[in-house]
C-alpha cells in the first residue's frame, strides 16, 4: 500500500474540497493531506508519490499560500518522485489565464527533477490561453477543475482522473 502526500493551497475552500474528494477516492492507499500554508519543505521528502493542487487567481496569479511557499518549492528535490497535479480556475471570467498557476507549478516540479503524471484532455473546456497546456495544446498538465462555471462536472472529472493516476502511479 502506497502512501501519497497530497498538498494543496486554498483561499475559499474549493481546492481543499477537491483535494478531499481525491483523497476519498484513493481507497486502498494512505493519503496524508497537507495545507501548504502550514507545511515545511522537508515534508515532501517523506513521499515518493505526490499530488499537488493549486488554484489560479485573477490574471494568472498563484494562490497566496503557494506564493508564500514558492521559494521553498524551488529548493525541493523531486528526483525519483511521481507527481500528479490538479488546478482550479475560471475558464470564462479569466479565459486568457485559465489554470496558469498549475502550469507554473508543473514547470517547477520538472526543473527540480520530478516526473509528472495525470495529464488531462482539453476537450470540454472553453478558454483562450493557459500556461498549463502541453506543447501540442491537446492536454493540460494535470486535472482541470472549474468550480465557477462547470461545478456539475467536478465529481465525474475527479473520479476519472483518480482512476487514471492510480494506473499511472503503478503502485
Amino acid at each position: 500500500m502506497a502512501t501519497i502526500g497530497l498538498f494543496y493551497g486554498s483561499s475559499l475552500g474549493n481546492t481543499e474540497t477537491v483535494a478531499e474528494k481525491i483523497s476519498d477516492l484513493l481507497t486502498g492507499h494512505t493519503v496524508e493531506m497537507h495545507d501548504i500554508s502550514s507545511t515545511d519543505k522537508s515534508v515532501f521528502e517523506e513521499y515518493d508519490y505526490l499530488i499537488m493542487g493549486i488554484p489560479t487567481w485573477d490574471y494568472g496569479q498563484i494562490q497566496s499560500d503557494w506564493e508564500e511557499f514558492w521559494v521553498e518549492l524551488g529548493n525541493i528535490d523531486f528526483n525519483g518522485k511521481l507527481v500528479a497535479l490538479f488546478g482550479l480556475g475560471d475558464q470564462f471570467g479569466y479565459a486568457d489565464y485559465f489554470l496558469d498557476a498549475m502550469g507554473m507549478l508543473h514547470d517547477v516540479v520538472l526543473e527540480q527533477g520530478g516526473a509528472v503524471i495525470g495529464y488531462w484532455p482539453v476537450d470540454g473546456y472553453e478558454f483562450e490561453a493557459s500556461k498549463a497546456l502541453t506543447d501540442d495544446k491537446s492536454e493540460f498538465v494535470g486535472l482541470a477543475i472549474d468550480e465557477d462555471c462547470q461545478p456539475e462536472l467536478t465529481e465525474e472529472r475527479v473520479q476519472a482522473w483518480v482512476e487514471q493516476i492510480v494506473d499511472e502511479f503503478d503502485f
